[in-house]
């Protein structure tokens, strides 16, 4: 059995101006151990999915379909339940640092209280396990810094703060959203190492949300790809980088700079992501996809695996897609 269990999970919002189908029967399963990375445009329903699977949508969104996590059922479970699982065994590295940590609080305070809530441990004790955390994620002087503000820190000192955070009950599963946002390139790739070490360390699953296929490429092991609140595609990442099944993906796969390649052109997707107020009936992708087919606006292939592993939604043949590439 997965240790995540995720099937035909759908999230929507009820707003002013209509229902916002944010993510739309979306499925997959995580392994002990696994790295599984998360990739779309902004609004394609990436940190929504997270949302729903630690019991954190906002008062007008709800979730519909089924998470299992170790066999107990996330959706529409009582608070309780949430709770036990939250920080415990589940964990989450929110996209921005300095809007995620309380500016009014010194970061032993912020820290510690995961301890006391979730542990039942004592403030002294809280704090000195939050100073053996932050010197695992290689904060110098960490028994000086443990008790600055938040603004005192650096951005990636900020984001170290945040993975430590997240870390201190251990987690089975972390999952990370944007965890490079915003952060240099030399400070991104350390995060992203410090990432890799305390996985191995600690044996734990991970979900990486990114929009930065980079960051997948080095760092997961498996990849989905959203767009419009659903999945395009899934793949290992070696043959999802060789050989993109999609139209989407092959699109993201064209905007990246590639240094092989003297002189070589970045290629824009045209337009821009659905209104998910109101949803395509077709394939989300069909207004902006070069190799669109009439019947791509009204019908959507649903996600059919076509090769070991390797899974996508499109009504196009796939054979169509790999000729083009090579």
């Amino acid at each position: 059995m997965a240790m995540l269990d995720v099937n035909n999970l759908s999230v929507r919002f009820d707003t002013p101006d209509g229902v916002v189908n944010a993510v739309n029967d979306v499925s997959f399963s995580l392994d002990k151990g696994q790295t599984l990375g998360i990739v779309g445009e902004s609004g394609s329903g990436k940190s929504q999915l997270a949302f729903a699977i630690m019991g954190l949508l906002a008062k007008n969104g709800r979730a519909g379909g089924s998470v299992r996590f170790n066999g107990t059922e996330l959706v529409g479970a009582p608070l309780s339940t949430l709770n036990r699982i939250r920080a415990n065994h589940i964990a989450m590295i929110f996209q921005d640092p300095m809007t995620s940590l309380n500016p009014y609080m010194r970061v032993s305070d912020q820290m510690a209280e995961v301890l006391v809530h979730h542990r039942g441990m004592g403030k002294a004790a809280a704090v000195a396990e939050c100073v053996r955390m932050l010197d695992a994620v290689k904060i110098p002087d960490a028994r000086g810094r443990v008790r600055l503000y938040p603004h005192e820190f650096s951005g990636g000192m900020r984001q170290r703060v945040m993975i430590a955070m997240s870390l201190l009950c251990q987690p089975d599963l972390l999952i990370a959203d944007e965890p490079t946002t915003a952060l240099d390139v030399t400070v991104q790739a350390q995060i992203m190492h410090l990432l890799g070490e305390l996985q191995r360390d600690f044996g734990m699953a991970t979900i990486l949300i990114t929009h930065d296929l980079g960051v997948i490429a080095g760092f997961a092991r498996e990849v989905i790809v959203m767009y419009g609140g659903q999945v395009m595609e899934s793949a290992p990442v070696d043959p999802f980088f060789a050989r993109p099944s999609h139209p989407y993906s092959r699109g993201l796969l064209h905007a990246l700079p590639r240094v092989d390649q003297e002189g070589a052109v970045l290629s824009a997707i045209p337009g821009t992501p659905p209104n998910m107020t109101r949803a395509p009936r077709g394939c989300p992708f069909a207004p902006r996809c070069d190799l669109v087919m009439a019947s791509c606006h009204d019908s959507l292939s649903p996600l059919t695996e076509w090769a070991p592993g390797r899974r996508r939604a499109c009504n196009r043949p796939v054979s169509d897609l790999l000729e083009d590439a090579a």
